[in-house]
């Protein structure tokens, strides 16, 4: 798919991940929608510094854990630029328990893990899809993370909804072909997100040696395999493991 010109939502688009991937889809002539739930002062300057690259954005809030609130971004977003072509699944939420750590894990915390993390993704996703099929093209790309593959992570709850995330990715494929394409991309540990500055430093400052590749994964790099995904005509229903060789 020719990117250029089309229009992408990014949920939690005013994170450390999330900048990078507007970024990205911006240099490739993409109209951005950045998403956010709290952080408007962050997502508006976000917005502005990528309108300097020649396109459109505008920072819309929508708590992904409320279908009304999403319905009412996708309405806000299909009125600002005619179309949206793309919707990338970022936003997220994560806290520290240690797995052994059942008490502290929480009901309250294990469900508003799963809320945003999972059922948010579906959310976006299940708003977007009459519009992009009505089109008759579009692109979802989940991130999910190297903890939705092997039991690690900040807790078995972000865990478990990364996990979710993957197998959603492969049904909403099936729901969604053949107008719609429908991918992820499990990131290992990377510096300067959300979800990292909520790790323990003692974790932080050993997660190179875990590694294949001895450094943390580029936040860069997850962005252009996200592009790659949008691009393509022949991928759907795939996760993409980038965790530098630690699995």
């Amino acid at each position: 798919m020719d990117l250029k010109g089309c229009t992408a939502i990014v949920t939690g688009g005013s994170g450390g991940l999330g900048q990078r991937i507007c970024r990205a889809l911006a240099l490739n002539g993409v109209n951005l929608v950045v998403n956010y739930a709290a952080s408007e002062a962050k997502a508006k300057s976000v917005a502005e510094e990528i309108s300097k690259l020649g396109v459109r954005a505008v920072a819309i809030r929508a708590d992904v854990t409320d279908p009304a609130d999403v319905a009412r971004m996708v309405e806000q977003a299909e009125a600002e630029f005619g179309r949206i072509e793309i919707l990338v699944n970022d936003a997220a939420f994560n806290k520290t328990v240690a797995y052994p750590d059942l008490d502290g894990l929480t009901h309250e915390l294990w469900n508003h893990i799963l809320t945003t993390n999972l059922t948010g993704t579906f959310n976006c996703i299940k708003a977007v899809a009459p519009l992009m099929q009505a089109q008759g093209r579009g692109r979802i790309v989940n991130i999910s993370s190297g903890a939705g593959v092997v039991p690690r992570g900040s807790s078995i709850a972000y865990a478990v909804s990364k996990a979710g995330i993957i197998h959603l990715t492969k049904c909403m494929a099936v729901a969604l072909a053949p107008a719609v394409t429908v991918n992820c991309v499990a990131p290992g540990f990377m510096e300067g997100t959300r979800a990292t500055s909520n790790r323990p430093a003692e974790y932080v400052a050993t997660v190179a040696d875990m590694t294949l590749l001895r450094h943390a994964v580029s936040k860069d790099d997850v962005a252009e395999q996200l592009v790659t995904f949008c691009r393509s005509d022949s991928v759907t229903g795939q996760t993409l493991l980038m965790d530098c060789g630690r699995l």
